[in-house]
């Protein structure tokens, strides 16, 4: 269903960008790659079509290679990495060679390193920091506040244009936003931004959503996208505009027809969360909440107090693993646990009762499951989970049963998910 991703901006191929990402680092996973992600969103609200991303080792002729190819699809090529002083630093010998350009030296450029370095010694190693100061003739120097690698901005043929950065993200940020981005918006935007709503779903899988928007995914502006997580669905809207307010005007139609269609699937936007979700809901009620958790081992407590704000409604649970804390802090009897089990509505519901009585709360949610992949019998599978919600009138009871191929970690994530699905619900129907 990604297919039609910004598929209204790909009929013109004018202005259109790739980035190169260049470091051996980079494709080792030694390094979070966050400069190419950092540099969409900014062509993003500049509204340049970007349709392309590449990744490349320190290697001088898989480098010239790539921007050979490059040079022939695209109108600006962003790379970041492989400017420093090192012996792997390749990225403008690599620029300069693909296009067959001599590399001249800039004194004025060595005399501006000298300055930024605290060691302004005769142990300075002349040789390998020069090569910051070597670029092609007609090429427009990017300065560097930050840093001693210089970038630059050179067409070495029509209708082509490189632009490079250092790999460092403060260093290529600062550069960006005093030259870049003055330069691009002139030479390459059409006064247009892209601006996106993402808009989040739950307990609907992506096919079925999918299935129920299909005119929407046909829309050329805004587009509408869906991308799916574990528990979760987004549907993201990109509209183009001349400004982010016009953008928004077009982005809301769609907003409204969902929020229609979709009223309990519907729990939030761009940053929300299921958790912080429940945490406004609760603060706006002046309400608290309470775990008791048994086969989620803490992760609903986790997700709960990740959320800022959340010491407000949230007093306290009990991982409660063992049957004898069930019995000893929550008050659930041994008989009970005896004659059902752990795993059982009638052990989970007395778990919940017994959290929000002894931790004294409004609300309270209990866990018990077999998350796998060991405890599992014929009766009680892996993968299934029975959860209680205790509130301020009645408790509620329901059960899941996860799919075998789910491990540990996704069972009792979706455990968590479903819990605070429930509450939401339940809390969307009941007046305050």
């Amino acid at each position: 269903m990604k297919n039609n991703l910004n598929h209204q901006f790909n009929q013109k191929r004018d202005h259109n960008v790739e980035i190169l990402s260049i470091g051996t680092e980079l494709l080792l996973g030694n390094i979070i790659n966050t400069n190419s992600q950092w540099i969409a969103e900014e062509l993003s609200l500049l509204g340049i079509n970007h349709y392309q991303q590449t990744t490349i080792g320190d290697n001088l002729n898989r480098i010239c290679e790539v921007i050979k190819e490059s040079s022939s699809r695209c109108n600006l090529l962003i790379t970041t990495g492989g400017l420093g002083p090192t012996p792997d630093d390749l990225t403008t010998q690599a620029v300069a060679s693909a296009f067959d350009a001599d590399l001249l030296e800039r004194e004025y450029l060595w005399d501006e390193i000298v300055m930024k370095l605290s060691n302004k010694t005769s142990n300075i190693n002349i040789s390998s920091l020069k090569k910051q100061c070597m670029f092609p003739k007609d090429a427009e120097i990017i300065n560097n506040p930050r840093g001693t690698a210089p970038g630059m901005i050179w067409q070495p043929k029509k209708g082509f244009t490189i632009m490079t950065f250092p790999g460092v993200p403060s260093e290529l940020k600062e550069m960006w936003n005093e030259t870049a981005q003055k330069y691009i918006k002139k030479n390459f935007s059409d006064s247009s931004i892209f601006f996106s709503n993402t808009i989040k779903f739950t307990g609907i899988g992506e096919s079925s959503l999918s299935e129920r928007i299909v005119h929407l995914l046909k829309s050329e502006n805004p587009t509408v996208a869906p991308y799916a997580n574990l528990g979760e669905v987004k549907l993201r809207i990109t509209a183009k505009a001349k400004n982010k307010l016009e953008a928004q005007k077009i982005i809301r139609p769609v907003k409204d027809k969902l929020k229609q269609e979709f009223p309990t699937q519907i729990f939030g936007e761009n940053g929300d969360t299921l958790a912080s979700v429940i945490v406004g809901e609760l603060i706006r009620r002046k309400q608290s909440i309470v775990f008791a958790e048994s086969c989620t081992g803490g992760l609903l407590s986790s997700t709960i107090t990740s959320i800022p704000g959340s010491s407000a409604v949230f007093n306290g649970s009990v991982v409660a693993y063992s049957n004898a804390i069930k019995n000893s802090l929550l008050n659930v009897s041994m008989d009970l646990l005896d004659k059902y089990g752990a795993v059982s509505d009638q052990v989970v519901e007395a778990m919940a009762i017994g959290a929000k009585r002894n931790l004294n709360a409004n609300w309270a949610i209990a866990t018990s499951g077999i998350a796998g992949p060991s405890g599992a019998t014929k009766e009680k599978p892996v993968g299934l989970i029975h959860f209680a919600i205790a509130g301020p009138d009645k408790t509620y009871k329901f059960k899941k049963k996860y799919n075998s191929i789910r491990n540990r970690n996704e069972i009792q994530r979706l455990s968590v998910n479903d819990c605070l699905n429930n509450i939401r619900l339940i809390l969307l129907s009941t007046k305050y």
